[in-house]
């Protein structure tokens, strides 16, 4: 069983900055596929960031590209996600997710919802103001 646990969200202006931090485990960090999603009102939810299995390479969606940022601390076992820049339509539930994707057998962590991540935290709010 892998638990999340997210955290760092809250209310800001555009423009300002955010930092989310998922605890998680030592084992799931560098045992599966780990990605941030996000779900506003009304709307499905979509993948924000995944993390390849040795966390070399991350995949951003367009929409934060050039603003947000993941990483991962493998011996704390925690999930970071750093939103820098941040609009209105960047207001949602941001969650945390493991699971083995497609491609998690060759390292690849892909960046799309899928069945396969079957693993997710309880969310935190994110509130940007215009």
């Amino acid at each position: 069983q892998v638990q999340l646990v997210e955290s760092g969200g809250g209310s800001v202006q555009a423009g300002g900055s955010l930092r989310l931090s998922c605890a998680a485990s030592r084992y799931a960090v560098t045992s599966y596929c780990l990605g941030w999603f996000r779900q506003a009102p009304g709307e499905e939810r979509e993948v924000v960031a995944t993390i390849d299995f040795d966390g070399a390479i991350t995949n951003l969606a367009d929409s934060v590209k050039g603003r947000f940022t993941m990483s991962r601390d493998n011996v704390k076992g925690t999930l970071y996600l750093q939103m820098n820049s941040l609009k209105p339509e960047d207001t949602a539930m941001y969650y945390c997710a493991a699971g083995r994707p497609p491609g998690w057998a060759r390292g690849v962590c892909p960046l799309r919802l899928s069945k396969e991540w079957n693993y997710w935290g309880q969310g935190t709010q994110v509130t940007v103001s215009s």
